[in-house]
């Protein structure tokens, strides 16, 4: 029988600049929050499927006081007579979507989903304390072992974040990265433009400090020693590095090469290139409108599934 202390569902803003804004927001020099050049596309050809939240058998609360903001924590009901159970950590979304894609899978697992505002900076200024990290999953663990009435403990820890999430991806990967079994970067790496706002194609450059850490760790995974899996979409911010570019400069690091593809991807999206190596797996997309964006949030299931793998 299903146990339910509390399951809140989320919702997107409805203004369409605000929107852009917010789920692309980028911050190169925090606090500031650069601006983008939205897109004037719009599109009707993909279906841009979605999740629809519904009650699931197991248990969600929410856990007070180790962020600004409270974090979704859902238990699958297959964790019964598990002592260790996976943890994934969904930074920036909607809970009921890492809450789906963990219940998809069949296995023991905990969803937590941390959403703390609008722009990178809102992820990564709070996890840039070194104990922050570790001060969460602990709260995780100790609140679900109190709930069970059972320790438990993490057999594997994975972060999936989508867009702006990414920034505490970044500051976790500075302290925590051998804490780490795995990583999906839903549509969502960026950096700056070195000097600020000028494109490459105008002879800028990108801001590589930033993106040294997620080199590295795409590095151990496609030695076969963790799990990476990297989307991203056509759309091009255009006063900071879009998510093809910092793709395109990790895949430059590594020295790997694209290979083109065109077939279906979850919730009606068009692939166009892959890469798989070992466990790193960097896939790109078609669309450049929010609902492009946010088709890669509502893949997560799926996406979860190939990083499992």
């Amino acid at each position: 029988m299903k146990k339910y202390f509390s399951f809140p569902v989320g919702c997107f803003l409805t203004n369409s600049l605000f929107f852009l804004a917010f789920l692309l927001g980028c911050s190169p020099q925090p606090p500031q929050i650069v601006t983008q050049n939205p897109s004037p596309m719009a599109d009707s050809t993909r279906t841009h499927e979605r999740i629809v939240a519904r009650d699931l058998p197991g248990v969600s609360i929410q856990l007070p006081g180790v962020l600004s903001k409270p974090v979704d924590v859902y238990l699958s009901n297959s964790t019964d007579a598990a002592n260790q159970i996976d943890l994934v950590i969904h930074l920036h979304g909607a809970a009921f979507v890492p809450n789906e894609a963990v219940f998809q899978t069949g296995k023991p697992f905990i969803a937590a989903a941390v959403n703390l505002g609008a722009g990178s900076s809102a992820y990564e200024r709070p996890f840039s304390p070194q104990h922050v990290f570790p001060d969460l999953v602990a709260a995780i663990l100790d609140t679900i072992s109190a709930l069970r009435q059972v320790q438990t403990t993490a057999s594997h820890i994975y972060l999936t974040s989508f867009s702006a999430g990414y920034g505490a991806v970044r500051a976790i990967l500075k302290y925590h990265a051998a804490l780490l079994d795995g990583i999906i970067l839903l549509d969502g790496l960026h950096t700056d433009y070195v000097p600020a706002g000028q494109p490459l194609a105008e002879g800028g450059q990108l801001n590589t400090d930033k993106l040294r850490d997620f080199v590295e760790f795409a590095r151990q995974a496609a030695d076969g020693r963790t799990k990476f899996l990297i989307t991203h979409s056509e759309i091009f911010p255009g006063t900071y590095a879009s998510t093809t570019e910092t793709a395109d400069y990790i895949i430059a690091s590594l020295g790997l090469q694209r290979q083109a593809v065109l077939k279906w991807g979850p919730v009606g999206m068009q692939q166009l290139s892959e890469i798989r190596q070992n466990n790193l797996s960097i896939l790109g997309f078609a669309g450049n409108t929010a609902p492009d964006h946010i088709d890669h949030l509502h893949g997560l299931p799926n996406f979860l599934q190939i990083l499992l793998k």
